[in-house]
């Protein structure tokens, strides 16, 4: 018997594939347990096109035996077998896939897919083995093989025996060291999670003998172990399965099954497509974030299948950030793999799937919209963030797939209102969306800027997260309607440009000194246009708001960006003529007066007074 030699190439493919293609060692019985089940496949393509063969998939299997004392893991199959010929020619030839070759010559077209496409799975047992045995009998063959090898220094073919077609690979593990534990390949409980993590829906039986426990037949307390055999995977996917048989517990006992969350799912979705690529998708919605969703820790991600077998548990690219939150798998037979089948090409059929799926999730939240609008508001309180999140993060980019779904509470309805709705209530000369952005909704009802715009009749959206105004500004407007802060320079209101224009010239005088007292705080004093009862209050210019200086300011490594302030006066008010008085009488009570109405504004706003000590000292003053 002699040894044969792999190609030089096919020596250095091998330590690579052994030491670098593989990210994690345990894939090495996905690929055995996936070649099994092609060996099958291959009976089953024959059968359609030879009348003498019949294929009873009862009687076709995968089995896996463990032997702890001689450190052996075998995989049988029942599958078509190999000759001589094919042993040397498919695993003497590291990379020459027999199963790619099969899938050419019979040009497979049923969606019945085999997996196998690069052949350079069946070598991952070399990462845990150090010497792997394959016995096989090809399928109308009388005679056995046995293909050997220790690893790169080659292989052997010998004839042997075995009765029944199909293969055995048998892996002699190695030896622990003290960066590797190759004593969990023998346990049970490790190779049945291996099993159900990356093989559960492998279309045939996976077989082991399974130790239980049972009472010695005559006995009330004595226990005996025993081996029964059990299938370790589920086989049929409940996303092959046909929609009209499944209920609400079966999609929800899966999402427990799969550990998706504790919570049960708000919305479930199960579609398929057919065409320019084939897929099939379970889409969760969950009703409740996962406790570490804000945190850089949290992976998002749907698990990926290729013809049934586990390729990712995390694909990012099927899903876009704002959408992180669904949980869920998609089943391809169309993907096109790397060679060690654990991440995909970046290619057409990947960027189809996902926009597919996005726009599949923003349909059925805007259906969730209109037919069962407290679960849709449930899923906002834990979602709603991320939606805006998508809207600035992507510079308003993503608009037209998010805006329609945005909430925000409303002052007319006092509950969540869409966009869409307040446009709708809209009086016909409103030009604006207006918004009132607060740290609360009861501090926003109390801000002095939303006197006028609420005595016009006009609604206010409130903002009340953080994200909310920088969203809106990406957003810029809504149905050709722009948004306007209630804080804004310019209200869009005309009847009291008038009036204010003229108090402006009336104290011309007056501002200017104010103005000169408070210096670079702020960039303008002037009468107001939008107060009724209050004596004062900030307004901003430019695009940066006064609520959103204080967010940025909250912030670690902020850049120091400062709104352009501007100190509104109620000439209407009382508090003015103490002004006019104090200006014509009494310099310094007008410093006192312009200090005192400008920290009261900063406390209106939720802003930090400079010097508490003076502002409380001003007031003595005044109570004097």
């Amino acid at each position: 018997m002699t040894t044969k030699q792999f190609k030089a190439e096919s020596k250095r493919l091998l330590d690579l594939m052994v030491n670098s293609i593989y990210t994690h060692k345990e894939i090495f019985l996905r690929e055995l347990i996936s070649n099994s089940s092609d060996a099958i496949d291959k009976i089953y393509y024959k059968a359609l096109t030879d009348d003498s063969l019949s294929f009873e998939k009862d009687n076709y299997f995968i089995k896996i035996d463990i032997d702890k004392e001689n450190r052996t893991l075998k995989v049988t199959d029942s599958g078509i077998g190999m000759t001589k010929d094919d042993l040397d020619e498919n695993l003497g030839v590291i990379a020459k896939s027999g199963s790619f070759a099969f899938k050419k010559e019979n040009e497979i077209k049923d969606g019945h897919d085999i997996i196998g496409q690069f052949g350079v799975g069946f070598y991952s047992a070399f990462m845990v083995a150090d010497k792997v045995t394959v016995i096989s009998k090809a399928l109308g063959s009388d005679e056995a093989y046995k293909w050997e090898s220790d690893g790169i220094e080659g292989y052997t073919i010998e004839p042997c025996d075995k009765d029944s077609v199909g293969t055995e690979i048998i892996l002699k593990l190695k030896e622990n060291t003290e960066d590797e534990n190759y004593d969990e390949y023998l346990e049970e409980y490790r190779i049945k999670a291996i099993v159900k993590k990356y093989s559960d829906f492998v279309r045939y039986p996976i077989k082991m003998d399974v130790s239980e426990r049972k009472l010695k037949e005559g006995s009330e307390e004595e226990y005996e172990d025993y081996l029964e055999e059990k299938v370790l995977n589920s086989m049929v996917p409940i996303w092959k399965k046909n929609k009209r048989v499944l209920t609400t517990e079966d999609y929800e006992n899966f999402y427990s099954e799969k550990h998706y969350g504790f919570d049960k799912p708000i919305k479930y979705i199960h579609t398929s497509a057919d065409g320019a690529v084939s897929y099939n998708a379970i889409l969760y919605i969950p009703e409740k974030t996962p406790y570490d969703f804000y945190t850089k820790e949290y992976k998002k991600g749907l698990e990926l299948y290729s013809n049934g077998v586990m390729i990712m548990e995390k694909c990012e690219d099927l899903l876009p950030d704002y959408f992180s939150f669904v949980k869920g798998i998609v089943d391809s037979e169309d993907l096109s793999l790397n060679i060690s089948r654990e991440i995909l090409q970046h290619d057409r059929q990947l960027k189809l799937i996902a926009k597919n799926i996005k726009t599949k999730i923003k349909n059925e939240l805007g259906k969730l919209i209109k037919n069962d609008r407290e679960k849709y508001e449930e899923f906002y309180k834990s979602f709603g963030r991320q939606l805006k999140y998508g809207i600035y993060s992507d510079f308003g980019s993503n608009k037209d797939d998010l805006q329609d779904l945005l909430m925000f509470y409303s002052s007319k309805e006092k509950k969540m209102v869409t966009l869409d709705e307040y446009i709708s209530r809209m009086p016909e000369e409103q030009k604006h969306i207006y918004y009132a952005a607060g740290d609360s909704i009861d501090r926003i009802e109390k801000s002095p800027q939303t006197e006028l715009v609420l005595d016009k009749g006009y609604e206010i959206l409130y903002f009340t997260e953080d994200v909310d105004e920088f969203a809106i500004k990406m957003l810029m407007n809504y149905k050709e309607k722009e948004f306007r802060s209630v804080s804004s320079g310019d209200l869009g209101i005309e009847e009291n440009e008038k009036e204010a224009t003229e108090s402006n010239e009336e104290n011309k005088e007056l501002f200017t000194k104010m103005k000169d007292i408070l210096g670079e705080k702020i960039k303008v004093v002037k009468a107001s246009k939008r107060l009724k009862k209050h004596p004062v209050c900030l307004s901003n210019e430019g695009e940066l708001s006064i609520e959103m200086e204080k967010i940025l300011s909250a912030m670690p490594d902020n850049p120091n960006m400062k709104a352009e302030k501007v100190l509104e006066i109620n000439t209407n008010h009382d508090v003015y003529v103490s002004l006019k008085d104090a200006m014509e009488n009494d310099k310094d009570k007008l410093e006192l007066y312009t200090n005192l109405l400008y920290n009261q504004a900063l406390l209106i706003e939720g802003l930090p007074i400079a010097d508490p000590v003076e502002f409380t000292n001003n007031i003595c003053k005044i109570m004097k």
